[in-house]
């Protein structure tokens, strides 16, 4: 089969690279154009595009998938099938309907749990103990085509975002070539979704990044290690500075305290009192600065037994 490939981050990388490895024809790569990046702003191309192009696969970086100038690009490539992994776009109904054996898409949730854009994130945020993968034939609705296959993923306590990226990456990849086998024997089989089970997965707002130390502090960590490396938890200091969380760990405390107060120091840690036992901040991101352990940051900081974190600062 003639395969197109459409994807842009790291995760996309996991399948395409898969394809590749695996004798796959894969006719071109669909990805996003290169975007500004870091504090000089150089144009950075995606992950995907810098793969395919070492493999001499042609990369196409359209700045919209409709109208006649990507009609005729798509009947120039012909594909067969096209392979669909976080490219970060809406498909066009003459996009799915183009290819011979249509479009499967790699989503990072246990359809219909968490449709949309954030389903990793928003797994670990709300307490999850696993998530997977599901292989789908893509329609025209957001994550809401026929199920091919699903495999499972547990998330760990300590995971965070990018251990369960990864984890989701290579299970995709694999997921992905057991569904093409599956495909050329003729044994796939199309599962549709049950809409009243189905959760949304929005995407990541700075409103879902504010700690909230009202909320249980197995909760907080959840928030914490669900947004870490990127974007990353945050609060204020009592001086009005934003103080992003890198890791943490809930720890049992049945003290009487204000949440969001500092009641320990101890440990080289910054330890917070929730609406539930209280939170240890591990390492930090200081406003303007760099990662430090917690350690570094109480020997440089004044910080105080007592301070309360989160107030917003007034402008």
């Amino acid at each position: 089969m003639k395969i197109l490939f459409m994807g842009t981050p790291d995760f996309a990388l996991f399948s395409l690279r898969a394809l590749v490895e695996s004798g796959e024809n894969v006719v071109g790569v669909v990805t996003q154009p290169d975007k500004p990046k870091g504090r000089g702003y150089a144009m950075t191309p995606p992950p995907v595009k810098v793969y395919a192009e070492a493999q001499g696969i042609p990369v196409y970086q359209p700045t919209t998938l409709r109208g006649e100038a990507f009609a005729d690009l798509l009947a120039e490539i012909d594909p067969d099938l096209a392979v669909v992994a976080a490219f970060g776009k809406i498909l066009p109904a003459n996009v799915l309907e183009y290819p011979k054996y249509g479009c499967i898409n790699i989503h990072g949730s246990l359809l219909p749990e968490y449709r949309g854009a954030a389903p990793m994130q928003r797994a670990i945020i709300d307490g999850k103990k696993e998530t997977g993968i599901t292989t789908m034939m893509m329609d025209v609705g957001l994550d809401t085509g026929d199920m091919l296959l699903k495999r499972t993923v547990a998330i760990d306590a300590n995971d965070n975002f990018e251990t369960v990226h990864d984890k989701l990456g290579v299970c995709g990849a694999e997921t992905l070539l057991e569904t093409l086998k599956a495909l050329r024997a003729g044994t796939l089989t199309r599962v549709k979704q049950d809409d009243s089970c189905a959760t949304y997965a929005a995407k990541i707002e700075k409103s879902d990044c504010r700690i909230d130390f009202s909320k249980s502090a197995e909760a907080v960590h959840d928030q914490i290690r669900g947004l870490s490396p990127i974007p990353l938890a945050f609060t204020y200091m009592p001086d009005g500075k934003l103080l992003k969380v890198t890791a943490a760990k809930p720890v049992k405390w049945d003290g009487d305290a204000i949440c969001g107060s500092v009641v320990s120091l101890d440990g080289g840690m910054i330890t917070v009192a929730c609406g539930t036992d209280a939170i240890a901040f591990l390492s930090v991101l200081p406003e303007g600065k760099k990662r430090m352990n917690a350690a570094d940051f109480i020997n440089g900081r004044r910080l105080c037994v007592g301070d309360l974190l989160g107030a917003k600062p007034e402008n």
